[in-house]
């Protein structure tokens, strides 16, 4: 079952097209990575997801209902977690989340029960002090605590990595991950690891069009057009000569070098390696690492988008 569907989705402002006849579907219980570069239209898609922007046509549809501007209906299937989460400053975290619940219309024993364990679920079991001396990376995990209030089918996370240090990505990332199966996470960025460590699926979004789609393994399966071997030297003398032996002077042309390191790139790898080997045992150089790499989100990315 999709979860959300989109069909169809066109959105100009003016003269720009921003949103050129998307069409995606996000599978129930996955983490599903929308990527793209700032300005690639990320936001105007949640917005119109959320119906708080008016699409010019096209379908949304949120667990099967669709989707009208103006109209909050399908959100009470949504949590949502905007790049910058906006808070009442003077409040503390129990009494921001017990307002989200009061908004939600539940219940006064829910929402004690659901505060306490989502607070605990993103670290601020033990926080009372008020929001408006939390550091970003903790407005982002009472952001997520704020938009599982309701226990939503879906949760939209607009960029909620971007702005934060090393430790900062992880934690919320973990958190995303710990409520897989509970919800199903649209998780909009344009860091190209955290899609990696954390997303079944993934669209890449280019000039409003959908230009890369499917789960992360097929993705890299399918589009992986070239292997690519990385072998290490132990001195850039062993790594130029083996370079000039002449049996890799056909294959020059497909080796790019870093350090002591060199890179070949070839859909014809398996004969090449054969070759390589023979030059190993004849010279006597030998490397200090030999190994394929598999296509990256970034190699991905970049072949997509170029």
């Amino acid at each position: 079952m999709n979860i959300l569907s989109i069909n169809n989705l066109n959105k100009s402002f003016g003269d720009k097209k921003v949103i050129d006849n998307m069409t995606l579907n996000v599978p129930e219980g996955c983490i599903y990575g929308f990527l793209g570069a700032n300005g690639a239209g990320k936001t105007t898609t949640m917005k119109m997801i959320l119906g708080l922007i008016k699409k010019d046509s096209g379908e949304i549809k949120i667990c099967g209902e669709t989707v009208s501007f103006g109209q909050n209906k399908t959100n009470q299937y949504v949590g949502y977690l905007p790049d910058v989460p906006a808070f009442y400053k003077y409040m503390r975290p129990m009494e921001y989340l017990k307002l989200c619940g009061e908004l939600t219309s539940l219940d006064s024993k829910t929402i004690k029960e659901r505060s306490e364990e989502l607070l605990s679920l993103v670290g601020l079991g033990k926080e009372d002090k008020k929001i408006g001396s939390f550091s970003r990376g903790m407005k982002q995990r009472l952001g997520i605590a704020q938009a599982l209030i309701n226990q939503p089918k879906l949760l939209i996370c607009d960029e909620p990595t971007s702005a934060l240090d090393p430790i900062g990505r992880k934690e919320i990332l973990d958190i995303l991950v710990s409520v897989k199966g509970k919800t199903t996470i649209v998780f909009s960025t344009h860091i190209l690891s955290d899609v990696e460590k954390i997303c079944d699926h993934v669209s890449v979004l280019n000039n409003g069009k959908i230009v890369l789609d499917g789960t992360l393994a097929d993705l890299k399966k399918q589009n992986g057009r070239h292997d690519v071997l990385e072998i290490s030297f132990i001195s850039q003398g062993d790594m130029i000569s083996f370079f000039n032996n002449k049996r890799i002077l056909s294959i020059q042309n497909q080796i790019t070098s870093k350090d002591n390191t060199l890179v070949i790139t070839s859909n014809k790898l398996n004969e090449i390696q054969k070759t390589i080997y023979d030059v190993f045992i004849s010279t006597g150089i030998f490397p200090t690492k030999i190994e394929v790499l598999e296509p990256t989100m970034e190699s991905l990315f970049m072949e997509v988008v170029k």
